[in-house]
């Protein structure tokens, strides 16, 4: 099994702005009243087509989906909560907390990643479980430790447990669940997608230990990293505002790792923490600022990984 991947599916908006259904209980996005709703999607458009040349130019195998224009996706580009694509030729469907969100999913996805080269052999669907409004949103919700067969989960409105158990056994993960939280106008609520928080690479993980309050959890995460190897290299809550848990580790040419984040990720990290990531990998960061205020949402959401066997 591996853990990173060189091939990464990605979607070009072209209906974007802040999703007012998402809103709700995702306190990182924000209006941006001084731009007009047709600069904001132009805007979008330049950054998501500045980080495409940006990955590409490292050699990253970026497969770009058009959006359309109906029906309306104002979240379109941000992939990986709606799909997953596994080693095993699986591909799972997640269930969605906004309902205009469910409309992203689409089926040509696979049809173009086939013409690709990749073998798709199953579909998993959980969609379902949005009857019963019990939702985990994909690998926004789930952080997935490929080698060593562990998924953390951090609950919440998008994350179901007994749903994220199902998707463990049916995958072989071993679930690694608990609570992690974040100070809105002096209040601790659920931060709303594991990914914003914690970010899992080869021989390292990023994390924000201070946003797991039980100390029991917090406790079990760092035991499950530790014997897995893994190097925690740990962030603040205000780096985390920042996107700065919003990564994912890449394969680019020459098989080397690149860790990829958003500019404002990396503008938030220290020197030693840089040096600690640079001691694992390269770093790639990108300017997407207008994505992560409307969309609330960063560079690790923008990625969907395929892991799928070729034909």
């Amino acid at each position: 099994m591996r853990q990173i991947t060189n091939t990464i599916l990605m979607v070009r908006p072209v209906a974007f702005r802040m999703n007012e259904q998402t809103a709700v209980n995702n306190y990182y996005q924000q209006e941006i009243d001084s731009l007009k709703p047709n600069t904001i999607q132009s805007k979008a458009q330049e950054e998501f087509d500045a980080y495409v040349e940006k990955l590409r130019g490292i050699g990253v195998n970026v497969i770009v989906i058009q959006d359309t224009e109906e029906p309306d996706t104002p979240d379109s580009i941000f992939p990986n909560n709606w799909v997953s694509f596994h080693q095993t030729g699986n591909v799972a469907l997640y269930p969605m907390f906004a309902e205009n969100r469910r409309l992203e999913r689409r089926e040509d996805v696979f049809e173009i990643l086939e013409e690709h080269g990749f073998y798709i052999k199953d579909v998993i669907d959980y969609t379902s479980a949005e009857e019963e409004d019990v939702f985990l949103e994909g690998t926004g919700s789930m952080t997935l430790d490929r080698v060593h067969r562990k998924a953390y989960c951090a609950l919440s409105p998008r994350a179901d447990e007994s749903l994220f158990i199902e998707f463990c056994e049916d995958f072989e993960y071993t679930p690694v669940v608990f609570t992690a939280y974040q100070t809105v106008e002096g209040q601790r609520k659920e931060i709303y997608h594991t990914n914003v928080m914690m970010c899992l690479a080869e021989t390292f993980a990023v994390i924000c230990l201070e946003c797991i309050d039980d100390k029991k959890e917090r406790e079990a995460v760092k035991k499950h990293l530790k014997e897995d190897g893994k190097e925690i290299i740990t962030i603040t809550e205000a780096q985390v505002e920042k996107f700065a848990g919003n990564m994912l580790q890449v394969k680019g040419n020459d098989n080397q790792a690149y860790l990829v984040m958003s500019a404002s990720a990396y503008g938030s990290l220290t020197d030693s923490q840089i040096k600690t990531i640079e001691n694992h990998c390269n770093i790639l960061y990108s300017d997407i600022e207008t994505i992560e205020t409307c969309g609330g949402g960063s560079a690790r959401c923008m990625m969907a990984e395929v892991f799928l066997p070729k034909k």
